[in-house]
């Protein structure tokens, strides 16, 4: 049985993510993905960057039979095997990295996940490493799109806890973090860059 999971959002979406990606992230090192559901991200990620080391991650069984079926037929030397890691876990099973990347997380579970996030990203990057945000977000002086307000009505309904989190939220929270850039991308996504720091700032330079 292919334990392989498809998603399309993340072929639409693999292309831009990585141009953005190409410019933040440190090289040679070591990725951590965080919530990497599918695995095809990290797939493609590893395949394009073969100068990273790409760590996928995820809570889900059948998410970590998915990202590990995708790296058994790919075969990237670059591409490890799948870790279980809880975001809002007071520990996680990496120590250090060199970056980390998480994709459309922080609107699709509780905002203690969100925070157990910053906190873990905190404890595993050094001074001056990337942590990368994608997905859909609020963002102060910045109309919300129709289909972005439809979408967090829709979470809502699903789980009260869920919905669209607003840029300013994020970066508060982001105590160890400064948040260096805000990348416009397609369908209404922003990818937010932060950097590891021993100060913070919410504003983008």
């Amino acid at each position: 049985m292919d334990a392989r999971r498809f998603s399309a959002a993340a072929a639409r979406n693999r292309a831009p993510i990585l141009a953005v990606l190409r410019r933040h992230l440190p090289v040679p090192g070591l990725l951590l993905e965080v919530a990497s559901g599918s695995g095809e991200h990290a797939l493609h990620l590893a395949d394009a960057l073969p100068e990273l080391t790409v760590q996928p991650t995820d809570p889900d069984p059948s998410a970590l039979a998915s990202i590990d079926a995708w790296a058994a037929t790919a075969r990237l030397p670059n591409l490890r095997r799948a870790l279980v890691l809880d975001a809002a876990a007071p520990t996680w099973p990496v120590a250090r990295a060199d970056a980390l990347f998480c994709c459309n997380m922080l609107h699709i579970a509780p905002w203690e996940a969100g925070l157990g996030l910053l906190r873990g990203a905190a404890r595993v990057l050094p001074i001056g490493a990337p942590l990368l945000l994608y997905g859909p977000f609020r963002q102060a002086g910045a109309p919300t799109a129709p289909s972005n307000e439809a979408f967090d009505a829709a979470l809502r309904v699903q789980d009260p806890r869920w919905g669209l989190r607003a840029v300013e939220e994020v970066a508060a929270a982001a105590t160890a973090f400064h948040l260096a850039a805000i990348e416009a991308m397609p369908a209404n996504n922003l990818i937010l860059v932060f950097r590891r720091s021993e100060t913070a700032s919410s504003h983008p330079a």
